[in-house]
């Protein structure tokens, strides 16, 4: 059995035993994060009250704000980090990840006009002029790559500009409207504070990517190869690399629409995830999935857990956690190179 290197130790685990691993530490980690917060509420007595013998005031607060709360955590943490290590094999770039190409900064900008702007709509309206912010960005980006052959070099550079377009249009709006600055910083942070059922539905159409991800993960190893021994074996690469690119950015359009700008979740769980399960993508997918997850309920709970009830958004705690990591990425590929 091949040994993987992870953390400096060496694994002899097979890469389904570390999804297994992987899957139960979430559960725990779940378990754990639905008792912290202002009012804590012990492992036992979050047991009775799924069994329906806990306290109503108790039962009352994990259904209608932590059971959601963690639903959200897991969902999006698995979508940003499936979409990273999707533009990391499209892009063959390791450091790609969803800010790279733009999207997230549109799905920003698009948000920052209506807090700004139209401060009175309707709650709905919020994530779905981000959704809809990522997917114009996402447009733009496909039309400027279409004629180029859909080159990862090309959309990393197009994401890029997008980006800084988009980014210095938050700025502006920052700077025009100070009043609304606050609130504007909050969202583009990223929190899942207030979160509840209503982004838990928002996030469902994610689900229904997982079979076509699967359908998908023999086609991106051979992708991985390169585009002239992909279409030795018979697969169209620019096509392949469109759909896979749009498959990224609904992912990143409907996470961000239900949490804000959170960073770095996309980067680092697929690096993690590449280092303990290999490179495979039928079992680096639910290992990225299960890792990003992990670490935005761990940042979610820090930041409830650390000084309640004064809560910490978690976008500052994947930062805290994620700038040295990229750092340390930065220093790694530079050795390689």
């Amino acid at each position: 059995m091949k040994l993987k290197r992870t953390f400096g130790l060496k694994s002899t685990l097979h890469p389904y035993s570390i999804l297994l691993m992987l899957t139960v530490t979430m559960l725990i980690l779940s378990m754990v994060s639905l008792g912290l917060g202002a009012i804590y509420i012990s492992p036992l007595e979050i047991i009775q009250n799924f069994l329906g013998n806990g306290m109503q005031s108790q039962a009352f607060i994990l259904h209608n704000y932590r059971i959601p709360r963690i639903l959200i955590a897991v969902i999006v943490g698995a979508g940003l980090a499936t979409a990273g290590a999707i533009l990391q094999g499209v892009l063959r770039n390791p450091l790609a990840s969803p800010d790279v190409i733009g999207v997230t900064k549109g799905a920003g900008l698009a948000a920052v006009i209506v807090i700004v702007l139209f401060p009175q709509s309707p709650i709905i309206i919020l994530p779905l002029s981000a959704f809809i912010g990522a997917a114009v960005m996402a447009a733009i980006l496909m039309i400027f790559v279409y004629k180029k052959g859909a080159q990862p070099n090309t959309i990393a550079l197009v994401g890029i500009a997008l980006g800084a377009i988009c980014q210095a249009g938050i700025e502006y709006f920052m700077v025009k409207f100070p009043d609304d600055v606050n609130t504007t910083l909050l969202w583009l942070t990223g929190s899942l504070w207030g979160r509840g059922w209503d982004q838990v539905f928002i996030l469902l159409p994610c689900l229904a990517l997982v079979p076509v991800l699967i359908a998908l993960t023999s086609k991106m190893d051979v992708l991985s190869l390169g585009d002239e021994i992909a279409t030795g074996l018979g697969e169209r690469s620019k096509l392949l690399r469109y759909i896979l690119l749009s498959v990224s950015v609904i992912l990143i359009g409907v996470c961000v629409a239900a949490v804000g700008s959170i960073g770095f979740i996309g980067l680092i769980a697929p690096h993690i995830a590449r280092r303990v399960v290999g490179s495979k993508f039928k079992v680096l997918l639910p290992a990225s999935a299960l890792f990003g997850s992990i670490f935005l309920l761990v940042a979610d709970s820090l930041g409830r857990g650390l000084f309640p009830p004064i809560e910490i958004p978690a976008g500052i705690i994947t930062a805290v956690i994620g700038v040295p990591y990229f750092l340390y990425l930065l220093r790694r590929e530079r050795k390689i190179t």
